[in-house]
């Protein structure tokens, strides 16, 4: 298992995670038997990140038919529809949970399964090409993006994009690595994150790790040091991006987005095409996900409001598509008209 890993399938039938929540100060693996486990992973962010979870899913979907007691694939095939069902449940605003899904339901779906020792090859290889896919694909999206970043550049990130929220490199995160390895003079400025820290925590640790200078800012710290003129890009991940490339991405994107935007700074949106949703038109129609209020009454343990206050606690916002210079994907980049061209990119 490489470094960062987020997520692997070991042989005797275990999915093995690297549980985020731990990070910095331990590195802890989790193994996981079972798809209820691997769901309440998901929603615990256990794991997390949008490629990631998907290829959670799938393979909490592998689990089901490795540990089956069922006598037949009519019979396990039920017992994959309640697995699908309940992992759907588990986290509601990251697109490739449900790609990753139906696309395993396509296979397991099928009317002509023999025996339940095909289905079980079948569904572990398709869960194997969904996270194997994610890697090559966040290496495209890196490739990709190398054009548009200077030779010496300050970038501003948000969030965690890199190998923990995907299953072995990184999309925004991603890219920016992939910019520091081909030699590149690299500076990110990482946004902490509030309220659970992702970029103070974890890309933190995966740039630390790899050599990439940085320094952790505070969130309200971005419109400072974009006013200053010392930011040549901001780059941002995505949980989904809809047709028109409205982009749901972790709370605060929008933030950095509109003051980007008056600074005059180009801000870059990284998605595989896995994470755009053509089915829905615009931003409004996606399902924020409201997480526990404990995520803002404390930063770990310690409590840093009165009790008994009120909280909002919305885990995403919605950038509107005006605010984005461009959508970085494995197939290439996507320039305004949005509408047009990422109709265009997916048909392709």
């Amino acid at each position: 298992m490489s470094a960062f890993r987020s997520i692997e399938w070991l042989e005797e039938g275990v999915v093995r995670m690297i549980d985020q929540r731990r990070l910095p100060h331990e590195t802890v693996y989790n193994d996981y038997t079972n798809y209820q486990t691997v769901a309440q992973a998901i929603t615990d962010m256990v794991i997390r990140g949008a490629p990631a979870i998907g290829a959670a899913a799938a393979y909490g979907l592998a689990l089901t038919t490795h540990h089956t007691a069922a006598d037949g694939p009519y019979a396990l095939q039920a017992e994959l529809a309640q697995a699908d069902a309940v992992l759907r449940k588990s986290r509601p605003t990251a697109v490739n949970l449900f790609w990753a899904l139906d696309r395993m339901a396509s296979l397991i779906n099928r009317p002509d399964w023999v025996s339940i020792g095909d289905m079980q090859t079948a569904i572990l290889a398709e869960a194997h090409a969904i996270a194997q896919e994610d890697v090559e694909i966040n290496k495209a999206i890196g490739r990709n993006a190398l054009q548009l970043i200077p030779d010496e550049a300050t970038i501003i990130h948000h969030c965690n994009t890199g190998s923990l929220a995907t299953v072995d490199y990184g999309t925004a995160l991603g890219i920016i690595r992939m910019a520091h390895e081909s030699g590149k003079q690299i500076m990110a400025l990482l946004d902490e994150t509030r309220p659970r820290l992702q970029g103070g925590r974890l890309s933190a640790y995966e740039l630390k790790a790899q050599g990439v200078p940085f320094k952790v800012i505070v969130d309200s710290a971005s419109g400072y040091y974009l006013r200053k003129g010392e930011v040549d890009l901001c780059v941002v991940g995505a949980d989904r991006v809809v047709a028109n490339g409205d982009t749901a991405n972790k709370i605060g994107t929008y933030n950095l987005a509109v003051v980007a935007q008056a600074n005059g700074v180009p801000f870059y949106v990284a998605a595989p095409t896995t994470t755009i949703d053509m089915a829905l038109e615009n931003g409004d129609e996606i399902d924020i996900e409201e997480r526990s209020a404990q995520e803002v009454t404390h930063v770990g343990n310690w409590q840093i409001t009165p009790d008994e206050v009120e909280v909002a606690n919305p885990a995403f916002d919605v950038t509107p598509a005006e605010y984005i210079t461009a959508i970085i994907t494995e197939k290439g980049i996507v320039y305004p008209p949005f509408k047009e061209n990422l109709a265009k990119i997916m048909s392709d």
